[in-house]
């Protein structure tokens, strides 16, 4: 599998550094939903158009963030509550923040995240039983100003995913089939409740037509927020 963007003509190519310039996008979704694929085909169209980019990825981003990352996915951390987690990821979240994406939307760069409070909502809120409520709580000390323009959900059910799974599997992804049921769920919930924030896309075709239906639908939802 390659990273690159499918070929389109340049007669009709939407105009995407004004589009990507300046704006703050997650990729999120379920593991095995591909959505790592797609953020570097994403990172790589920015490339090519000279946008200058921030990428960060969660939980990590930074030395603490990374730091953290280890203590979140290591598989012989069982004991740990949802509660913890929670505000482990938290923690990473808000030192990502004022160490990386702050500083580059000042700047004007596009900044695009493999997961973000998207990601909390589903697996700690829906999945592990903390209310919406609480967890934007401390959302708002932790993120402050700086949410998304856009979240894009990379649907997959829980029998695709299983497939496309590494097989030497973190402490998140050893969860149980139902777990991972509901996490899917969380982030369709988030979905129906924001449609203006956030674009649900089928993850479950080639990669190169998930990436189609991606710049289809990304020029068309951040060409209505210029």
């Amino acid at each position: 599998m390659t990273d690159h963007m499918p070929d389109k003509s340049s007669a009709d190519a939407p105009d995407w550094e004004a589009l990507l310039k300046g704006r703050f996008i997650v990729f999120d979704g379920p593991d095995g939903s591909g959505k790592t694929t797609q953020f570097r085909r994403l990172i790589n169209l920015a490339h090519s158009h000279g946008i200058k980019t921030t990428e960060v990825r969660e939980p990590g981003g930074t030395p603490i963030g990374e730091q953290i990352r280890n203590i979140l996915l290591d598989p012989t951390n069982e004991e740990m509550v949802t509660k913890c987690e929670m505000l482990l990821y938290m923690a990473s979240r808000a030192q990502l923040i004022e160490q990386k994406i702050a500083p580059a939307l000042s700047e004007g760069q596009l900044v695009i995240a493999d997961r973000f409070i998207s990601s909390t909502l589903a697996y700690q809120g829906t999945a592990g039983g903390i209310s919406v409520a609480d967890i934007l709580r401390v959302g708002q000390i932790a993120l402050g100003d700086y949410w998304p323009d856009l979240v894009v959900v990379f649907d997959v059910d829980e029998q695709t995913a299983q497939t496309r799974l590494n097989p030497l599997l973190d402490r998140m992804e050893q969860k149980g089939k139902e777990y991972h049921r509901r996490v899917r769920k969380g982030y369709l919930d988030q979905a129906e409740a924001d449609p203006n924030r956030y674009l649900v896309l089928d993850a479950r075709p080639s990669a190169d037509n998930v990436t189609a239906d991606l710049l289809s639908n990304l020029s068309q939802r951040l060409a209505a927020k210029l």
